[in-house]
């Protein structure tokens, strides 16, 4: 999507800009010329996550805007305020404001505590609503003002809600707000419309989520052209309205060969759709990746001779155990895994003497059974997914002592040191 130079001089804010979808969009609007505030947290360098607030201001600039970083936790009111402050004093004014901040976890009821659950609807919901009623006084002076909210259509097909209630109700409470302004708002001139992806989009976080999976949708370009097709119509002609970024792209004239492009592995037709949208059109799809990887699967599972397969990974493990690892871990875990409809269960036992692994279940009873599929499990000891980060996206169920499990997380990379 050719920039037109329609947002030239124009002031944006953006929440959660220094990295992601956020930093796609501000740069988009930084070849146009536009004046750009990197409103988010990271000041100094996360340990994971690449990019602070002022790493993104310089990468604005050298696409031609001009930028105003600033520390911003969208929880706090006073920085809010002070951010709004200071681009109005330096820039004259506010026309668009994006409300991209978000936070996720994608887990059930019984698993999701109120510190993470507080974090959620703080930030999406009630940060979206304080943001943008700060920014709206100057908004309505605009002679284009414009919110766009990075959230989801409000689907209420129960699908959306059984396996993470607390994240989508954080998530739609953005939605909502889109809708009660955009109408509150209508005779202010100031569209207020929200945007959601087709497809998974790389991010950092979500690669670290979703592991080698998270090249399987589409680039941030995808969004922050389909945001800038939005922010540059006249915020009177479409107000109030939940838009996709491949249907926004379609309809200013994009062709299949144009969307092809914004693939992570071009010519790939088998992307993995985002949630929130069709549920069916969403199993289905995941239902054939589970297909395609079926035989490789099975492979993992075989023991026959000059293949380690699954039970070579727990003999590597075994050799590697000893007593240090054992004091420091203290628990036992059963491992349930499955390829191609088979069920194979194995054990690490860091509970008693030098430690063991193997087939089979474990002597005493495991503090925590995690069940998985054999291509998550390798990839989880190979250090290319997270146990954490395969918790939260649902590619491992724990059951039993929380606690311990998440000292599996620890213990792979003290064992990875020792490879």
């Amino acid at each position: 999507m050719m920039n037109s130079g329609k947002l030239a001089g124009k002031t944006l804010f953006i929440t959660g800009a220094s990295r992601g979808i956020g930093k796609a969009i501000a740069l988009k609007a930084a070849k146009d010329g536009a004046n750009v505030v990197i409103a988010a947290k990271t000041a100094d360098p996360h340990p994971k996550l690449p990019g602070t607030i002022f790493t993104a201001a310089k990468e604005v600039e050298e696409a031609g805007g001009k930028a105003l970083p600033c520390v911003v936790d969208v929880r706090d009111e006073g920085q809010i305020q002070s951010a709004v402050d200071n681009a109005v004093k330096k820039f004259g004014g506010i026309d668009i404001l994006v409300n991209n901040a978000s936070a996720v976890s994608l887990s059930p009821t019984l698993k999701t505590d109120m510190k993470r659950y507080d974090l959620m609807n703080n930030i999406n919901t009630r940060g979206t609503f304080l943001v943008s009623k700060t920014c709206l006084p100057h908004l309505k002076k605009s002679s284009n003002g414009h919110i766009l909210n990075l959230s989801p259509p409000l689907n209420m097909d129960p699908f959306w809600f059984k396996d993470h209630v607390a994240y989508t109700i954080a998530k739609y409470g953005m939605s909502m707000c889109a809708i009660g302004m955009a109408e509150e708002f209508k005779s202010d001139g100031v569209a207020v419309n929200a945007l959601w992806p087709k497809t998974t989009i790389q991010t950092a976080a979500i690669s670290m989520l979703m592991g080698d999976d998270s090249d399987k949708g589409r680039k941030p370009e995808i969004v922050a052209d389909a945001a800038y097709v939005i922010l540059c119509r006249s915020s009177r002609s479409v107000t109030g309205q939940f838009l996709i970024d491949e249907d926004v792209l379609r309809e200013a004239g994009m062709t299949e060969e144009q969307l092809d492009k914004y693939a992570c592995i071009p010519g790939n037709k088998d992307l993995f759709p985002d949630s929130f949208l069709d549920a069916n059109n969403y199993k289905s799809i995941f239902k054939k990746h589970s297909q395609m990887k079926g035989a490789s699967q099975k492979r993992m599972m075989s023991t026959q001779a000059g293949d380690g397969g699954i039970e070579g990974i727990f003999t590597n493990l075994k050799g590697k155990l000893n007593a240090d690892i054992v004091g420091a871990t203290q628990a036992i875990f059963q491992f349930n895994l499955t390829a191609d409809g088979k069920e194979e269960t194995y054990h690490i036992d860091l509970r008693n003497g030098e430690g063991s692994a193997g087939k089979g279940k474990p002597a005493d009873k495991p503090d925590a059974t995690l069940t998985m599929n054999a291509d998550n499990f390798q990839k989880l000891f190979a250090g290319k997914l997270k146990p954490t980060s395969a918790f939260m996206t649902g590619k491992l169920k724990i059951s039993g002592n929380m606690q311990k499990a998440m000292k599996l997380e620890k213990l792979l990379s003290s064992l990875k040191s020792k490879a």
